[in-house]
């Protein structure tokens, strides 16, 4: 007599209970075994799902293509998370900086006001966050540049935004689809095509 295969356990991890408040910029730094890439929005946990092909090759085409240019006082950087206010701090694909905002290796975020741009690759998953709600709390943060990056069958369509100062929301300045070539925030001429 045979025995049949035992089915594997799922379990779930045992996240702690979310303050009264909900959680703050710094607990990102301080809560224990949260998985890579978790995002604070509106002081709730986001986790992010796997990531498909087309998100990974876009942000490594856009990240090279933005090295390259990148004047000596700003920084490109991916995955880095941004403290917006004590319970917003979201984590774009990349970021420019102010070079002298970077001030260890250890550090793990950004203050809003030292991001000239941020980029969102959009995913399945988080369509609604990177149209939608976090572009919202970039601006109002006075984040000065921002690009979308949607899908387009296999291309990368980029959407630019600038922020108007005055309504401190974004307005759409171009939708880029074979080539982004743009003299804000610096010089920067990139070949959307992608290859992996």
């Amino acid at each position: 007599m045979s025995v049949a295969p035992k089915k594997p356990v799922h379990t779930t991890p045992a996240w702690p209970m979310p303050p009264s408040g909900g959680y703050t910029a710094d607990d990102l730094d301080t809560l224990p075994d949260l998985p890579p890439h978790t995002e604070l929005i509106d002081g709730s946990l986001v986790f992010t799902t796997p990531q498909t092909i087309f998100h990974s090759v876009t942000i490594r085409m856009l990240e090279n293509s933005l090295l390259r240019t990148v004047p000596d006082d700003l920084a490109v950087l991916r995955e880095m998370t941004v403290v917006i206010s004590r319970q917003q701090r979201p984590e774009p694909d990349l970021v420019v900086v102010r070079r002298d905002a970077a001030t260890t290796l250890a550090q793990t975020s950004f203050q809003a006001q030292d991001v000239l741009l941020a980029v969102e690759v959009v995913s399945p998953e988080s369509v609604d966050r990177d149209r939608e709600t976090k572009p919202l709390k970039y601006a109002k943060a006075g984040i000065q540049h921002f690009w979308r990056v949607e899908r387009k069958r296999e291309q990368a369509v980029v959407h630019v935004y600038q922020l108007d100062d005055a309504t401190r929301s974004y307005m759409l300045t171009g939708i880029h689809t074979d080539r982004l070539k743009l003299s804000l925030p610096y010089e920067i001429d990139i070949d959307l095509t992608l290859s992996y």
